[in-house]
């Protein structure tokens, strides 16, 4: 126990064997160099990437999604997802008037994609592959959580059937598309609330909040840069315009960084290190001319609700960034290793 009655994740060491893991993205910038750290991180087996509107209309999402594969050299199957809110007809606010529209691109600047995406509907293949073999994949959402809302509701024996679900969402103070909210949720609140309701079973939630104290400097762009490998260089130019978006943002303007939201939860999955966590619970409001999408994280269980989800603050993320450099510039012989995995 740490001296605020929470709970210290353990480090960990190297597995045993790879960790089976399914990436849920709305490819924008960080999700880009989320799918790169999944792809060349030794612990990681990617087996499969779902889409879903978020950061940009599904489709580019897709084809944002396939151009990083490609880059990469890798065969990782891509399916389509939602290309609407849960509920909703579109965003709380349309896609046009988001205040955050500078910092992905549509599409991403990489090369055109070859490959095709696989037939299969998103939602299918999240629940067949967690029925298929219960506990033995993981599943990261970077984006908002329509997909897994519909699989949840289509089946839910899911919620108890996934090794772990990381979410990358959520704030308690640090909001980055409204002062009450994150995008991930605040995209599609109705079915970040059902996700959340759903009982699943391991289910570690990592706020802005904690994404945020690990931001990735331009030396550490710098550093991609110069290895002279191909994905570690395009992941410099991603990071490069997040930075770029980020600069008239305090105190990331004057540290010439960035975060790369995505990418850390990616190495969270892997490296409990870099949090501190503690079991709470959460919800999302859904209606409010000021809170739409922002999450009640009842820190101190004055709601009287039992904890549904892990908390994941912030431990050691002064670790995150060199992490990156380094397994973007070490691992090129695992770029095509995934092929054709799951």
């Amino acid at each position: 126990m740490n001296g605020d009655g929470t709970t210290a994740a353990r480090g960990r060491g190297a597995p045993a064997q790879r960790r089976r893991v399914i990436l849920d993205v709305d490819t924008g910038t960080d999700d880009a160099v989320a799918i790169m750290l999944a792809l060349r991180h030794p612990a990681i087996e990617l087996v499969g990437i779902t889409t879903v509107n978020g950061n940009a209309p599904v489709d580019v999402v897709l084809d944002n999604t396939l151009r990083v594969l490609d880059l990469a050299g890798s065969s990782v199957p891509v399916y389509r997802g939602a290309d609407r809110p849960l509920e909703r007809p579109d965003f709380p606010v349309p896609r046009a008037q988001r205040p955050d529209r500078a910092v992905h691109a549509e599409p991403l600047p990489l090369p055109a994609a070859r490959s095709r995406r696989a037939p299969e509907h998103a939602v299918d293949f999240l629940i067949e592959t967690a029925l298929c073999a219960p506990g033995a994949t993981s599943l990261v959402t970077t984006a908002p959580l329509t997909n897994l809302a519909r699989a949840l509701a289509r089946e839910p024996r899911i919620a108890g059937a996934f090794a772990e679900v990381v979410t990358l969402g959520g704030i308690h103070a640090i909001g980055n598309v409204t002062p009450a909210a994150d995008f991930n949720v605040w995209a599609d609140p109705e079915a970040a609330r059902a996700v959340l309701r759903a009982g699943l079973a391991r289910h570690l939630l990592v706020p802005l909040d904690t994404s945020q104290r690990a931001p990735v400097s331009r030396a550490h762009c710098d550093a991609l840069e110069a290895s002279g490998d191909p994905l570690a260089r395009a992941a410099a130019r991603l990071i490069g315009a997040r930075i770029d978006a980020y600069r008239d943002r305090g105190a990331l303007a004057a540290q010439r960084a960035a975060p790369v939201h995505d990418a850390f939860a990616v190495a969270a999955l892997v490296d409990r290190r870099l949090l501190r966590t503690e079991a709470l619970h959460v919800d999302v409001e859904t209606r409010g001319d000021l809170t739409t999408g922002r999450t009640v994280i009842d820190v101190d269980a004055r709601g009287g609700a039992a904890p549904n989800v892990i908390v994941g603050w912030a431990g050691a993320v002064a670790g995150f960034a060199d992490e990156l450099v380094r397994r973007l510039t070490t691992g090129a012989s695992r770029a095509g290793d995934d092929a054709g995995a799951g």
